[in-house]
């Protein structure tokens, strides 16, 4: 509001000191009305910071109760931390605070988690299932089983079905007081067969025990069309441990006399490794120069003593710091002997060439079984790997025994003679055709990749195996003539395969793609393409599997029905496996939420060993269950007391 007089001097004549006064006097007013409109203002910017930073203070306050109520769970509870990571966890309670409509929510009960809800998630699962189920009519599918006992020595064997889709959980068997010959492994497999479909099964995975063999070969019998297909993995891992684990027997005297320096640098590595880890003073002198922990390794893990070589390179350092230290006179007292043989170890460099060469030898191997250790696609892939696997050993030992390619290296022989062994022990005739099938196995760029290459259908093993599969594919001797001539086509590169852009591309295009654009001339030879091109060579999706039956069947839950407990462990699994087929598996908050550290760490982060599980993923990736914290302190050998 502006007060203003009256500017019409001809109609109303004022005298001018009249005049002045009341200018005077209505700049006056107006200066009042503007500085209390200032005020005023003021006044209301300053009640608005303070109502927003009072309500600041109470979010805050709101936040932090629930972020102390929601820590409290954890804690009561001895859930792992990396739970913290899970989408589901993340994903519910985020729902639950945007929401405008859950005013008053209560979270579900005891009974209804265990019985209502837990039938509604096993139809919501099995219905996310169902599109991976009906690819499996076209694309095939692959029953992967293995077996292991549990914390409370329980016999089980898991089921799963891996595709191109992914895997899916099927079930786990309790053998308990069952005779596990080879028939009741047969019938196992053949129950879950029929369940699948046995048109839709182009393969059974299990590990090479000779009763696993054996049920594979009668599996083979009563359904021809379905072949069994040994672990690659535990193939190569039996590899290893022939080389670094040499018997000392009659029979094996040779290989004995090449290996045993390997045997004895392993076992030094241990008797060092122990030294260390049982007694708390070493151990704590250790902590102190080095960076990197100590790894105790399961047994059962692949590789174990390989993966124990690395760490032991990696905490050279730390190792000769600590044995340099003026400390270690002083920790040494209780066993001068073996701590002189540790000293005298770790000080001696051509042991640790040594190690550096066993490292570096057993380098493609170990990088092997990595890659075949995947529930993903690569069946198609094995035969390369083991040539090429092969062929890289060779070179490294040769390059470290000063050795030219003509040359005859006794040790490379023994080596050799051993990795062979063991592919012509797990090798199949399905791995032949399934190479055979690879377009990038024809193009000029991997033959000119290595001298030795040759094209699949020119290589008299892959021929003589590949024959094998379509007499068992194909029984009518019209439908052989007929895959025969489209395979003609394909690996000759003649009539429809002969145009530049199918040539070029059997390089650089996936072979499934490969096969769906420029595949349709051959319409058997296509469909027989696509299944094997999408599966899988080893029973990973089982072991990382392994801990759900402990999980769910422990103490705290052996009440629930046998209905339920199955239930449990459907929705348990599939709910694992599917969440890692989403983008967020592998970036941002839920980064691998499964895997995790912090389930074989203590509290205070005071933990000694960093727990290797059964897993070929390097050791940083331990695998985390939310198994009860009693368990988790047998686990580490923490004593009830030490927690109270």
């Amino acid at each position: 509001m502006v007060v203003t007089t009256s500017t019409n001097a001809v109609d109303n004549p004022v005298d001018e000191n009249i005049r002045a006064y009341v200018d005077s006097a209505i700049r006056s007013v107006n200066e009042r009305i503007e500085t209390m409109s200032r005020s005023l203002d003021e006044i209301l910017l300053f009640h608005t910071q303070y109502a927003s930073r009072t309500n600041s203070r109470e979010g805050s306050s709101r936040f932090s109760r629930m972020n102390s109520e929601i820590a409290r769970m954890f804690y009561s509870s001895g859930l792992a931390f990396s739970l913290a990571k899970n989408p589901y966890y993340i994903r519910s309670y985020t729902r639950a605070a945007n929401s405008k409509h859950l005013a008053g929510y209560v979270p579900p009960g005891y009974n209804a988690l265990r019985t209502s809800l837990l039938a509604k998630a096993r139809r919501h699962i099995e219905g996310l299932l169902e599109p991976l189920k009906t690819a499996w009519m076209g694309k095939g599918v692959s029953i992967v089983s293995d077996g292991w006992t549990d914390a409370q020595r329980r016999p089980l064997i898991n089921f799963m079905a891996a595709s191109e889709g992914g895997p899916m959980f099927l079930s786990v068997v309790n053998c308990e007081g069952e005779y596990k010959d080879k028939y009741f492994i047969c019938n196992l497999l053949k129950e879950f067969i029929l369940s699948v479909g046995p048109q839709n099964v182009v393969q059974v995975i299990t590990d090479n025990a000779p009763v696993c063999r054996s049920a594979g070969l009668l599996i083979e019998n009563q359904f021809p069309h379905i072949f069994w297909t040994p672990y690659v993995v535990h193939t190569l891992n039996l590899a290893l441990k022939n080389i670094y684990a040499a018997k000392n027997t009659q029979s094996n005297a040779e290989t004995y006399e090449e290996c045993s320096w390997i045997t004895e640098v392993i076992g030094d590595v241990m008797a060092i490794k122990n030294f260390i880890v049982n007694h708390s003073m070493r151990l704590s002198m250790f902590n102190a120069n080095s960076q990197l922990k100590l790894l105790s390794v399961a047994e059962t893990r692949f590789a174990s003593s390989i993966i124990m070589l690395k760490r032991f390179k990696l905490i050279k350092q730390g190792l000769l710091n600590m044995v340099v230290s003026p400390n270690w006179a002083n920790y040494r007292e209780d066993d001068v002997q073996k701590a002189s043989f540790v000293k005298e170890k770790i000080l001696h460099d051509l042991w640790w060439d040594n190690i550096d060469y066993i490292i570096a030898f057993t380098e493609p191997i170990y990088e092997m079984l990595r890659k075949a250790d995947t529930d993903k696609p690569c069946l198609h892939l094995v035969y390369d790997w083991w040539d090429s696997m092969i062929e890289n050993v060779k070179v490294v030992i040769y390059r470290y025994e000063g050795k030219k390619e003509e040359d005859v290296s006794p040790f490379y022989s023994i080596v050799h003679n051993i990795l062979v062994d063991r592919w012509a022990k797990s090798n199949t005739p399905l791995h032949c055709l399934a190479h055979s099938l690879n377009p990038r196995y024809y193009s000029e760029e991997w033959l000119k990749e290595s001298p030795n290459r040759l094209p699949p259908h020119r290589d008299k093993e892959i021929f003589d195996e590949r024959l094998k599969c379509f007499k068992k594919y194909f029984p009518s001797e019209v439908e052989r003539k007929v895959i025969a001539a489209e395979f003609a086509k394909f690996s000759g590169a003649v009539r429809e395969f002969a145009c530049t852009d199918s040539i070029s591309n059997r390089r650089y295009l996936d072979p499934d793609l490969w096969w769906i654009t420029y595949g349709s001339s051959t319409p058997m030879l296509q469909n027989l393409a696509l299944k094997l091109l999408g599966q899988p060579c080893s029973s990973s999706c089982c072991e990382r599997n392994w801990s759900t039956y402990s999980f769910i069947n422990s103490l705290l839950r052996n009440k629930i029905t046998p209905q339920r407990g199955e239930d449990l462990v459907f929705v348990h699994s599939n709910l694992r496996l599917l969440s890692r087929q989403s983008p967020e598996y592998t970036k941002g908050e839920s980064n691998m939420w499964d895997l995790g550290a912090d389930g074989f760490d203590t509290l205070d982060d005071v933990g000694i060993l960093g727990m290797a599980d059964l897993s070929l993923d390097e050791p940083k990736w331990k695998p985390c269950y939310s198994q009860p914290m009693i368990q988790l302190m047998l686990m580490m050998k923490i004593s009830l007391a030490s927690w109270l």
